[in-house]
């Protein structure tokens, strides 16, 4: 099994793209498309600096002239993006569904099914990838929050005034509502994928919840036994590639946490999650932190009384 499953992730990742088959085309280049935005996503994310500076002078200097138009003109384009980034969530959710109803159908034990169906599984480890680089980048980002609070006030004291708010004002309140809940999460995206994950098992009721865990703990499975065993471990072609594993491991624990009725962490689990984070904690803290933060905030069933002792002191933070 974890031979066969080593090669599997052999194909995932290290070697060049598997080829979708004919009946696969359909999906994967749906699927193609959002992952060749998601890297705009990420590049725009990692560029965003805020408003920072200029929401401080229009707080400190309410009645400097000139100080508040700055700050909106600031701001503006910066909503702009988060209203994209919040957009692209509902595609990766929509992308998920799509990738789970493959890989989940009945017929094939998981393994098979990574096998057989490499070029949707390994779109899958990449939607998992941008994922928890997406919340990593964000977790260290307070510029957002901050820029879409002010956003939200400034169009609150505009409408209080009677003043027009259209100047750049396409996030009507509906949809700031959204946003708020959206960026207030730790990890949005997580959150997004772990709930459009129960979201699918509870609609296709017809499909068994194991077809889900089985998949999911599968490429958790994978990932660990690539990162700690020196033979596989040797041929990633770069550090990239290691934290590339690390990331759909953790997502995969996550999305299997929220989707197995006892969760991740009891005896009985399918994920050795002692050998898990044992490998996240072998990594330079700095590359994994955001990781072990998403375990400790986003999972389910950490905190249960079925969570052994062990376990929860492993994931303390230092």
């Amino acid at each position: 099994f974890f031979l066969c499953s080593c090669l599997t992730f052999d194909l995932l990742h290290v070697l060049p793209d598997a080829q979708p088959s004919q009946s696969e085309t359909e999906i994967w280049e749906k699927v193609n498309q959002v992952l060749t935005e998601a890297q705009v996503i990420l590049d725009d994310l990692q560029a965003y600096r805020g408003a920072g500076e200029e929401i401080r002078q229009a707080i400190q200097s309410p009645g400097v002239e000139g100080v508040q138009e700055k700050a909106w003109s600031a701001v503006v384009p910066l909503v702009a993006k988060l209203k994209t980034f919040y957009e692209f969530s509902q595609k990766l959710e929509s992308s998920l569904h799509c990738l789970l109803d493959v890989l989940t159908s009945s017929g094939s034990s998981p393994t098979q099914h990574l096998e057989q169906k490499q070029a949707l599984a390994r779109q899958f480890a990449h939607i998992l990838h941008f994922t928890l680089r997406f919340d990593e980048l964000k977790m260290t980002n307070p510029a957002i929050q901050n820029d879409f609070s002010y956003y939200r006030r400034t169009i609150s004291r505009m409408r209080i005034n009677n003043l027009s708010a259209d100047m750049g004002n396409d996030v009507n309140n509906e949809l700031a509502n959204r946003m708020s809940l959206f960026y207030a999460s730790a990890t949005p995206m997580l959150k997004t994928l772990s709930d459009a994950t129960s979201k699918f098992v509870t609609d296709n009721q017809d499909v068994p919840v194991e077809n889900t865990t089985d998949c999911l703990s599968t490429m958790a499975s994978v990932c660990k036994v690539m990162l700690e065993t020196p033979e596989y471990r040797s041929r990633f072609a770069s550090e990239e590639t290691v934290l590339f594993c690390l990331r759909v491991m953790v997502g995969v624990i996550i999305l299997y946490d929220h989707v197995h009725p006892s969760g991740a962490f009891v005896k009985t689990s399918n994920i050795d999650m002692k050998g898990c984070i044992r490998v996240l904690k072998e990594q330079p803290p700095s590359s994994v932190e955001g990781l072990l933060n998403a375990l400790r905030y986003t999972t389910k069933h950490l905190n249960d009384e079925t969570t052994s002792k062990q376990i929860k002191n492993m994931l303390q933070p230092n």
